[in-house]
């Protein structure tokens, strides 16, 4: 393996850490509003919270597929084509989402700005519950040809194993969410969102320990990279206990941190798992798995791309944190156009 290609595994795994980190507070502020606001004027204080920044942030999901298209090819076309149905409903929550921030902006009736609601809620949920059955499954092994095309059914995308990660992710996703929401509101739903919080760290908890066990019975990770894997795990649950202790003693920037800690360490376990893997399957009943070496792109390929990288990414990180600065202002229901 060269160092280019150690290099662009790790830079994937940092662009979906970026993706999660950023984007998975706007999951958790667009379930917010069937779940946490009461009234229209709480619910435009949680658009208006993201609003600036929720498409920005959703660039890092498409730097992570383009970058994975051009320096994994055979990675990507292999996971595209096994995930398509996952990935199509991923996609179409996205859209769903992403088109609601418009469409309710634009309507002039409450039965309107219900629909565009509902329709930002459900694209909210469905996203990262999708990722994580998506991820969970891809970790735990998927029926694979020696062509490399996945030929899985139902089972193997549906099980208790992917449904626990999709739950795990959505519900990390909606406690980060909360916790930015304490970061950028003043009145009550701040307090509720804290409240709610609160009251979700005990079932985050036996999440985490759900999903532990599940990675030790359903995984390799233990076999192949026991010690990192226990590390990474116990830095999960570290950060859990963060979060819940800074949430309990009104520490919002702490506890927010705490939570993208926990979608980070996640992510670093699940290409931790893999590495020097990019799919884990079975060929004629052999345990068998697509290598990096395998799935990527010739030296030349990866050399452009990461003078182009490392040239541009500056810029891009300058412009992000700049707009997160000047919408740094806290809101309040009631000061907020809808």
């Amino acid at each position: 393996m060269t160092g280019l290609q150690m290099l662009w595994f790790i830079l994937i795994a940092v662009l979906f850490i970026g993706f999660f980190f950023l984007e998975g507070f706007d999951f958790g502020v667009g379930m917010g509003m069937r779940f946490l606001a009461h009234n229209r004027e709480e619910r435009d204080v949680l658009v208006a919270s993201i609003g600036p920044v929720w498409d920005g942030n959703e660039v890092w999901l498409i730097t992570a597929g383009g970058a994975l298209f051009a320096s994994f090819p055979e990675w990507y076309a292999t996971l595209f084509s096994g995930y398509y149905i996952i990935l199509f409903l991923i996609l179409a929550g996205l859209i769903l989402r992403g088109v609601s921030f418009e469409f309710r902006a634009h309507m002039h009736t409450d039965k309107g700005r219900n629909i565009w609601e509902w329709a930002m809620f459900i694209g909210s949920f469905l996203a990262p519950f999708l990722f994580g059955m998506m991820f969970t499954s891809m970790v735990k092994g998927m029926p694979m040809g020696a062509d490399k095309n996945i030929y899985a059914t139902f089972g193997d995308y549906v099980n208790l194993f992917s449904v626990v990660g999709g739950v795990a992710v959505t519900l990390i996703c909606y406690i980060h969410g909360l916790n930015y929401i304490r970061l950028k509101t003043h009145g009550p739903i701040r307090y509720r969102a804290e409240h709610q919080a609160k009251r979700l760290y005990p079932l985050l908890f036996i999440g985490l320990v759900v999903f532990a066990i599940l990675v030790k019975t359903e995984t390799d990770f233990f076999d192949l990279r026991p010690t990192s894997t226990l590390l990474l795990l116990g830095f999960i649950v570290l950060s859990a206990v963060v979060a819940a202790v800074s949430t309990f003693k009104g520490k919002e920037l702490a506890s927010f941190l705490a939570t993208g800690c926990i979608l980070a360490g996640v992510v670093i376990l699940l290409f931790n798992g893999l590495f020097p893997r990019v799919m884990v399957g079975s060929v004629e009943g052999v345990k068998e798995a697509l290598l990096i070496t395998e799935a990527s792109s010739s030296p030349y390929t990866l050399k452009v791309m990461t003078y182009v990288a490392f040239g541009l990414l500056p810029f891009v990180l300058a412009y992000q944190a700049w707009s997160y600065y000047i919408f740094s202002k806290r809101l309040k229901a009631g000061k907020v156009e809808g």
